[in-house]
């Protein structure tokens, strides 16, 4: 049980990501032929494809949380020494933390509105909370791999190590 922990621990997105993408390009390639070809489409296509990168952004932004891969100004992290970097790093993650425990608090406004009028998509007849959680989902992802690099960061600051810089893709 504690192997599959680990394994969601460092997976879980990947495939989650995968799936949504999937879904998304799936169904995007059926709804082109369906309209290209047989002149005719759907409705459900557009909100699946919708829905799925509602879901495959909020991932996204927890999955490029926990690779540090988020898109920043970085300029005065090349001027510091390793620990001034280590304490902008983890004041950084502080900053979004904050911001995201409040965003999370009032994602959750629209969900429970939506909750108490039952409101369906308009294709699919689905109740539009299913998709409406996304937000709050990926909120709470966020919030849970922020907690991980805070604590990442400041055992490496306490071992004298250098955080964790996120991949690169070029030096």
């Amino acid at each position: 049980m504690i192997n599959f922990l680990k394994g969601l621990d460092k997976n879980g997105e990947r495939w989650l990501l995968l799936v949504f993408y999937t879904l998304l390009v799936a169904t995007m390639a059926i709804e082109v032929i369906r309209r290209e070809v047989f002149s005719y489409s759907s409705i459900w296509g557009e909100e699946i494809v919708r829905y799925s990168f509602i879901y495959l952004a909020w991932i996204g932004a927890a999955t490029a949380v926990k690779e540090r891969a988020h898109i920043r100004i970085d300029v005065l992290y090349h001027y510091v020494g390793p620990r001034a970097r280590a304490f902008l790093y983890i004041l950084g993650d502080v900053v979004m933390f904050f911001v995201a425990i409040l965003a999370l608090y009032w994602s959750f406004e629209t969900v429970q509105v939506s909750w108490k009028f039952g409101s369906v998509t308009d294709g699919l007849r689905i109740s539009k909370v299913w998709f409406l959680m996304a937000v709050p989902a990926g909120f709470a992802l966020l919030i849970y791999r922020l907690l991980q690099s805070f604590i990442r960061d400041l055992k490496d600051l306490r071992s004298g190590r250098p955080v964790f810089e996120g991949n690169k893709l070029f030096d």
